[in-house]
């Protein structure tokens, strides 16, 4: 009978990139464990097993030259690869040995694969349930047992992991061999740098000799702890439990400051620890993440971003046209006077446009204009208006200054102090503040959201509107989240009242990077007096994402198909917290709903309905930033996971325990919702 131990490996791990070919001590981290495991007794033969792709090649070439036989098979279908391996050397008995387990020991694997051989099992291991460290872990099946779950074994999973389904079917014959005493809280695996630290210092202890066995380890612990203190706050086999997206998000965050490069993104503001975190594909309403599972987008559509739907296929042909002609050159696009004109077309009063590519660029260009015309630093603003230092510096006098205005909290670490008092902020709907801060200031600029969560009262568009010609105040409107929702333009259009300058992003190219500040000529023409200049504001991709975006918009009405899909949603989610006796508040435009449940374990219930939808392939939270690709289907599909969801909050509210149906941390607060 030969007992062929297949050592998995790759290089090129989610989490840890190449771990397997660090270096510890004076070996690699593969070299290490070929090392100890062929110390073993009862193993005839060690293959590790790889992938067949290109970056697995430098681990073949160093394992080889270590004098070990090596299988290459597919990256994903880890399953497939175990069998053909097998296969390959005529095995009786396979040990399956993953290759972030350096201290692997030898007598461990002899020991389950004795009480393998003992019980006439065909599945045996150390780990169900765990009583040795982990990086100890050994699991033994027999070639039959392999090659059964590989014709039977459907799941992503079970093919990844290659024995979830021998453990979990209940086809199989299955023992354990257990410790005495129970070591599973140990960790010496390498799933992250901290565990390679606390690897490291292990062997160094040892200096050349690297036959120590685990007794000596756990002795070592006792007589230094701080050796292993780098690693204890991480979990045991949380890689099994956790998908690609989730893994890469958690490497993100050692190299990127916050995880990303968007707060809105971040997986904290939607379910920490498993919100998937990165897309694969996306089209029409549904995002593919990096595993292939295909969810369905009722949440915030790339940020509001995509009003025709991801991947809308005469706007990305028109994109790849662009490609093909060449993106940047030395001479001008075009297409960049042609979006000019066409947006003035659509807003007759404005006779200027300056292209640039994001809101906060766009917000920031308008303001230097702004005052520039004006010739006065002081603004009064209203609303969520970006990053750059101008807005920021509100909360120089206090951190809670911006905090009635969607982000409560910002600190203004950064910003140079003699900002301070140049950005002054005012209630929506409070004409008397705003005419209180011209009194008290000379305000230049007046900026501000159309409106976002409520609609105008007491003619108050109307109102600041005048107040700004009677003080020579340049009127600025931010239509980044709201052009194009409910008119074809700004949603100033509605309320018949033009500002100075007006302001579009998001929707403008349905998900590529374009933004546009449009105005009166006697106002623009002041960005001649300053520099305002980008090299990349000239690429071509994003005007001619805009123009073909424009056309269909037009021609489809889009504004109208979203208003109403969002009224129809707003209107179920009151049906159906009446349902259930929830006290259920709805704010937004129809095309950016959202709803909030008066409750003090409210953030608790929006973890809880982000994590129940999706388990059944949705993306949502409490907000729908509404496309026109949310068919009727769509959106009864969403009514029809969301009921019983809602049932369990009023059973919640009636006196169950939310805790004990949350698997995670509960979702951070995010951007604030004006009430």
């Amino acid at each position: 009978m030969k007992t062929v131990a297949i050592v998995q490996a790759r290089l090129g791990s989610t989490r840890f990139p190449k771990k397997v070919m660090k270096r510890i001590g004076s070996r690699s981290l593969i070299e290490l464990l070929l090392t100890r495991l062929s110390r073993s007794s009862h193993v005839d033969k060690i293959i590790v097993a790889t992938t067949d792709q290109p970056v697995d090649d430098e681990l073949a070439e160093h394992v080889r030259s270590l004098r070990f036989d090596v299988h290459r098979g597919s990256e994903s279908d880890v399953l497939d690869r175990f069998l053909q391996a097998a296969k390959n050397e005529k095995a009786d008995t396979v040990v399956r040995i993953t290759g972030d387990c350096p201290l692997i020991e030898p007598a461990i694997v002899d020991a389950v694969i004795e009480t393998h051989t003992s019980k006439a099992a065909d599945y045996t291991s150390n780990i169900s349930p765990p009583t040795f460290p982990d990086g100890l872990d050994t699991e033994v099946f027999t070639f039959a047992a392999l090659k059964r779950a590989h014709s039977e074994a459907s799941q992503q999973h079970e093919r990844e992991h290659v024995t979830p389904y021998i453990r979990e079917s209940g086809n199989f014959n299955i023992a354990n061999h257990e410790n005495a005493t129970d070591k599973s809280s140990e960790r010496w695996t390498v799933d992250e740098p901290s565990d390679l630290i606390v690897i490291r210092n292990i062997v160094k202890h040892f200096e050349h000799n690297v036959d120590f066995n685990w007794h000596e380890v756990l002795q070592l612990k006792q007589d230094h702890p701080n050796i292993f203190h780098e690693n204890q706050f991480l979990v045991r086999n949380e890689g099994m439990n956790l998908g690609t997206g989730q893994k890469l998000w958690k490497r993100a965050k050692k190299v990127i400051p916050g995880g990303n490069m968007l707060l809105s993104k971040r997986s904290e503001m939607f379910l920490p620890d498993q919100w998937p975190a990165y897309f694969s594909k996306a089209k029409g309403c549904e995002v593919w993440d990096l595993d292939g599972r295909k969810y369905t987008d009722m949440s915030i559509m790339g940020i509001g971003t995509n009003v025709l739907g991801y991947g809308h296929p005469e706007i990305d042909e028109a994109v790849v046209s662009a490609v093909r002609n060449g993106n940047m050159s030395t001479l001008n696009c075009p297409e960049e006077v042609f979006l000019a004109e066409r947006l003035s077309d659509l807003h007759p009063w404005a006779e200027q446009v300056r292209l640039a590519r994001t809101g906060g660029e766009a917000n920031a260009i308008a303001i230097r204009i702004a005052r520039a015309a004006s010739k006065k630093d002081k603004v009064a603003i209203c609303g969520y208006h970006g990053w750059h230092d101008w807005y920021l510096s509100a909360n120089l006098g206090s951190e809670e200054t911006l905090a009635g205005h969607l982000l409560p909290g910002l600190e203004p670490n950064g910003v140079p102090q003699n900002l301070r008092g140049s950005c002054l902020p005012f209630t929506y709907n409070h004409f008397d503040e705003l005419e209180q801060l011209t009194i008290d200031h000379d305000i230049g600029v007046i900026k501000m959201e159309v409106c976002r969560n409520e609609e105008p009262s007491n003619d108050f568009l109307q109102r600041v509107r005048t107040l700004a010609n009677d003080n020579g105040i340049v009127l600025i409107f931010d239509e980044c989240t709201s052009g194009f929702r409910e008119t074809l333009g700004g949603l100033h259009k509605k309320y018949s009242v033009e500002p100075d300058i007006a302001i579009f992003g998001k929707t403008l190219g349905n998900g590529y990077a374009i933004s546009s500040v449009i105005g009166r000529a006697k106002i623009m023409s002041a960005a001649q007096s300053t520099f305002i200049s980008s090299t990349f504001w000239t690429e071509r991709i994003g005007p001619s994402a805009a123009l073909k975006t424009l056309e269909v918009m037009e021609r489809e009405k889009s504004w109208e198909t979203i208003t109403n899909i969002g009224r129809k949603l707003t209107d179920r989610w009151h049906r159906l917290a009446r349902k259930y006796d929830i006290t259920l508040h709805t704010s937004g435009i129809p095309a950016l709903t959202s709803f909030s449940i008066k409750s003090n374990n409210w953030l608790k219930y929006k973890t809880y309905i982000t994590q129940e939808m999706l388990k059944r392939n949705f993306l949502a939270a409490n907000s729908v930033y509404v496309c026109t690709e949310h068919k009727d289907e769509v959106v009864d599909e969403y009514f029809d996971l969301l009921d019983p969801i809602f049932a369990t909050i009023a059973g919640c509210e009636a006196g169950r325990n939310i805790d004990g149906l949350l698997r995670g941390p509960v979702c951070h607060s995010g951007f604030k919702r004006l009430n």
